[in-house]
C-alpha cells in the first residue's frame, strides 16, 4: 500500500496512512526460474519447483472421491455413483466428472493410511515435522522472502483471502501457521487473516512524488536503501524492513486476481455451481458450505499466481467442510458431495488446464488429501464417519509420474491391500520435489526436523 508521511521522519509504526493498492509488477516467468537455478548452482539446496497442498479439511471419502468400489454392496459403494476416466479400467466418483477426463494428468493413490481417526491438519501440521507447517520446513532453507520477487516463499490461503465475508479459518484442530522449532520467521504468510504485520505493510514516500512515478520508483529503491541500512536495530526495524521489502518486491501484483484475464477468472469460479439457496439450512455448516463454493476456485487461481512469482509452498484450505456424518451439523454423502465434490472437480481440474496452458505442470506439485477417511459403510442417515485406515490422496505435476493409480484398497475400501502410503511418504515426496536433497543433507544450519523429512521414502512410482 502507498503512504503519506513527513519526509523527514522515519517511518513508524503510527505513520501508516492508506491509500490504494501499488503494483510494481511481477517478473518474467523465464527470469524467475533462471535466478532460482542460478541460486541452486550457487549452492541453495532449494529446487525450482513449488508446492500446492490442497488441504480437504474434515476427513473426504475415500469412496466418493477416487475409489468408488460400485461392485460392492449398496452400503459400502459410492453414493454418487461412478465415472469412467482416461486411465483404461479406473473409475472416479460421481462428481468428479471433469478430473476423470484429465486423470492421465494426475496420479491417485488408493492405499493411503492418515494413520487416526482425528480431526486435526496432518500432514500439512504434524509430530513427524516437529509441530511446523510443512512450508515453514521450506522456508527455513529457503528464507522466509524469496531473494529475486520478494514474495512470501511460505503462504497459506484461507477462504477470507479471496472474499472478505467468509468466516475465519478453523483453528480448534491445529494452527497451520505453527512453525515447531524453526521460529516466527518460517511461519506462513496469512492473506486476509489480519495482523499487524499485514498492517504495516505499506510504504511511505512525499506526497509530490505521487504524480511521477519515475521518481517515485527512484524513491522507492533509496527508501528501500534506507529501510535496509536501518535494519537490524531491533526486532521491530527488522519485521518492518522485512514487511517493506515484500511490498517493494511486487507482492501486491501476486495477489491482486485482477490483473488476471477474465476468462481465466471465470474458468476458476466455483461460486455459481453451488447457490447459497440451495443449499439446506438444516445442517449446522450451511456457511462453510457457502464459503467454500465461492472461495475454493479463486484460491486456487491465487495459489498459481504464488508459486508462479516465487512462492515455494502454498497451503491451500476451506472451512470444515468434508465431516459427512449426516447429523445436525453435517449432509449425508450424496448431498455433501454436491456441495463439495462438484467445485473440488471444477476448481482443480481448471487448476490443471491452466498451469498446463503456461508450461508449469512440472514446476508445480499439487497434493490433496484430508486428516482422515471416512467408514467403509454408510451410517443409518446416509453419511460416513470417522476413519483413520484408508482416505483418499490425489497429487499432479511436479515433474512426477502422472496417469497412474498406486496402491489397492480392500473390497470394501477399509484399509490397503497393497502398497500401503504413510504420511511420512507423502512428506518425503514434497521434500524430494521441493529440495535439492544432496545439497541440503551437507548444507550446515539445517534443523533436523527438514533433514528427516529427506530420509523417509517417497511414495513409490512416482519420483
Amino acid at each position: 500500500m502507498l503512504t503519506i508521511c513527513d519526509r523527514n521522519r522515519y517511518p513508524g509504526r503510527r505513520d501508516f496512512l492508506r491509500v490504494g493498492g501499488l503494483t510494481l509488477g511481477g517478473l518474467a516467468l523465464d527470469r524467475l526460474l533462471a535466478a532460482r537455478a542460478s541460486a541452486a548452482a550457487a549452492g541453495r539446496p532449494v529446487s525450482d519447483k513449488s508446492v500446492i497442498f490442497l488441504f480437504m479439511h474434515g476427513g473426504p471419502s475415500q469412496i466418493e472421491t477416487f475409489d468408488p468400489k460400485l461392485t460392492a454392496p449398496s452400503e459400502i459403494h459410492s453414493a454418487t455413483g461412478e465415472v469412467a476416466t482416461t486411465i483404461p479400467g479406473v473409475t472416479f466418483g460421481g462428481t468428479f466428472p471433469q478430473l476423470a477426463a484429465l486423470a492421465h494428468r494426475i496420479s491417485v493413490v488408493r492405499s493411503f493410511v492418515p494413520g487416526d481417526a482425528n480431526h486435526n491438519i496432518k500432514p500439512v501440521v504434524c509430530p513427524d515435522t516437529g509441530g511446523a507447517n510443512l512450508g515453514s520446513l521450506y522456508a527455513h532453507v529457503a528464507g522466509s522472502n524469496h531473494p529475486v520477487t520478494g514474495l512470501p516463499t511460505n503462504v497459506a490461503l484461507f477462504p477470507r483471502a479471496v472474499d472478505p465475508g467468509a468466516q475465519p479459518e478453523v483453528t480448534q484442530f491445529g494452527r497451520f501457521d505453527a512453525t515447531g522449532g524453526l521460529g516466527a520467521a518460517t511461519a506462513p504468510f496469512l492473506p486476509g487473516a489480519g495482523g499487524d504485520m499485514q498492517q504495516d505493510m505499506r510504504l511511505s514516500v512525499p506526497i509530490e512524488r505521487l504524480e511521477d512515478r519515475r521518481q517515485l520508483l527512484r524513491g522507492l529503491d533509496r527508501l528501500q536503501a534506507s529501510l535496509e541500512d536501518a535494519a537490524g536495530t531491533n526486532g521491530a526495524d527488522r519485521l518492518r524492513e522485512q514487511a517493506f521489502s515484500t511490498i517493494l518486491g511486487g507482492v501486491a501484483d501476486a495477489f491482486d486476481l485482477g490483473k488476471e484475464d477474465p476468462r481465466t477468472v471465470a474458468r476458476y469460479d466455483t461460486a455459481p455451481l453451488v447457490r447459497p439457496d440451495a443449499i439446506s439450512r438444516r445442517w449446522n455448516n450451511h456457511k462453510n458450505y457457502v464459503d467454500n463454493a465461492r472461495a475454493l476456485g479463486r484460491l486456487l487461481l491465487l495459489a498459481r499466481r504464488l508459486c508462479e512469482r516465487g512462492c515455494g509452498f502454498v497451503t491451500v484450505t476451506t472451512s470444515f467442510v468434508w465431516d459427512m456424518h449426516a447429523d445436525q451439523n453435517n449432509a449425508t454423502m450424496e448431498e455433501g458431495m454436491r456441495y463439495m465434490g462438484l467445485p473440488f472437480d471444477h476448481a482443480v481440474s481448471a487448476f490443471l488446464e491452466d498451469v498446463a496452458s503456461r508450461g508449469l505442470s512440472d514446476k508445480i506439485l499439487l497434493v490433496a488429501c484430508g486428516e482422515m477417511g471416512r467408514t467403509p459403510r454408510i451410517n443409518k442417515n446416509g453419511g460416513r464417519d470417522h476413519w483413520g485406515n484408508l482416505g483418499p490422496l490425489m497429487l499432479a505435476g511436479g515433474g512426477l509420474r502422472m496417469g497412474q493409480v498406486i496402491g489397492e484398497s480392500s473390497r470394501d475400501a477399509a484399509e490397503p491391500r497393497a502398497d500401503p502410503v504413510g504420511i511420512r511418504n507423502v512428506i518425503a515426496t514434497i521434500a524430494h520435489t521441493l529440495f535439492d536433497v544432496g545439497t541440503l543433507r551437507v548444507t550446515r544450519g539445517v534443523a533436523r526436523d527438514v533433514l528427516r523429512t529427506t530420509e523417509w521414502d517417497p511414495i513409490p512410482r512416482l519420483m
